[in-house]
């Protein structure tokens, strides 16, 4: 064992205070109310605190950060879609990966170590050649790659097709990756919690105030919030 790690753990000042503070009292109103404490609710709040100035802002999860859609996903990140709309937002994303860790002085384990889609099937292999080419007009890197590349690609798989699902190629996207999904929620809740933010955890919403065409308050199983605004970030199994 590390003797910094036995220091720490003889030590009854450490750790001096964690990432995120504990749950607050809630206040009677914030400017911004944020439902959901996954990754999308806690990037507004980071987004929101940092670069538009406004800290008056609670992040309400009903349950713990980042354990509900976010922490339930293949945690892929890619640009390699077919649609010019689809391929533009998402390389956009993967810039933003390439530097979050950065961004949010927190390690979220981004390992940009490509991702490789196999082809069963000609009509599988037709359809790579379309996305490829979309790609590489849009500026990422995508390229369809015969059996020999796929095999020094990924020299684990078994090509000596001896099963039912002949490797015929692949899609090869050099610009993919992986994260920690824990991670990015932590390292966003981090951030936004040292600008003032609130994050109420174990908190449900129960119901909104609606007068016209406007949210004025949010219903708690804690109680009232009166807020400016509303944004919804729960997942898709929430309702």
């Amino acid at each position: 064992m590390p003797l910094r790690l036995l220091k720490y753990g003889l030590s009854r000042d450490y750790p001096v205070s964690g990432d995120i503070p504990a749950t607050p009292d809630l206040k009677p109103s914030y400017d911004v109310v944020i439902v959901g404490g996954g990754g999308h609710g806690l990037a507004c709040a980071h987004h929101l605190s940092k670069y538009h100035g406004i800290s008056s802002v609670a992040v309400i999860e009903k349950g713990y950060l980042a354990g509900g859609n976010t922490a339930r996903n293949t945690t892929t990140i890619r640009s390699n879609y077919i649609t010019p709309e689809g391929i533009a937002f998402y390389k956009e994303a993967v810039e933003l990966f390439e530097g979050l860790s950065q961004e949010l002085d927190f390690n979220v384990m981004f390992s940009q170590r490509g991702q490789l889609t196999l082809a069963h099937t000609e009509a599988t292999l037709r359809s790579f050649h379309a996305r490829a080419e979309m790609g590489k007009h849009l500026g990422t890197r995508t390229e369809v790659v015969d059996q020999k590349a796929v095999e020094e690609l990924a020299p684990s798989l078994n090509m000596d097709y001896g099963g039912t699902l002949e490797i015929l190629g692949g899609l090869w996207h050099a610009d993919g990756g992986t994260a920690r999904h824990d991670a990015v929620a932590w390292g966003y809740a981090a951030q936004a919690s040292r600008r003032g933010v609130e994050i109420h955890q174990r908190t449900e919403v129960e119901g909104f105030e609606v007068v016209g065409d406007r949210v004025q308050a949010v219903k708690t199983n804690r109680g009232r919030i009166a807020c400016g605004q509303v944004l919804i970030a729960t997942g898709g199994m929430d309702y």
